[in-house]
């Protein structure tokens, strides 16, 4: 298939598609008249770039996966290095997590003072008049 074909099943950009090559993660053969000729196994791998970029990974840490992929694996989650990739993001995610919910309980103390502070103000201005 060629490049636009490509795309289109990948649900990508033929922009994207070449950026991925010269990332060196998506490896098209060359026709005769030099276009880009993709299989079956270069949709699976655009497919899974563009699966894992979906949830926030970034190029560097999906070189394992695609890897993976292309040492004949049926998943790119399979690997070591995949795993390992996996744990570190699922860690990066976790302390995310941590830290939205220490922001979420200073909010919430935040706006518990406040609405207290504005409960005591309006008592003090119904007394004054």
């Amino acid at each position: 298939m060629l490049i636009g074909e490509l795309a289109e099943r990948a649900g990508t950009t033929t922009r994207a598609l070449r950026y991925y090559e010269t990332q060196g993660l998506v490896r098209p053969a060359r026709s005769a008249s030099g276009y880009r000729v993709y299989d079956e196994a270069e949709l699976r791998v655009v497919r899974e770039i563009r699966s894992l970029l979906a949830v926030g990974f970034g190029l560097d840490d999906i070189r394992p996966f695609v890897a993976c992929l292309r040492a004949g694996n049926t998943s790119g989650h399979v690997c070591p290095d995949s795993v390992a990739v996996l744990r570190r993001k699922l860690a990066e995610v976790d302390a995310g997590i941590e830290r939205l919910h220490a922001v979420r309980q200073e909010l919430r103390e935040q706006l518990a003072h406040a609405i207290a502070q504005r409960e005591e103000t309006c008592l003090r201005l119904r007394h004054t008049r």
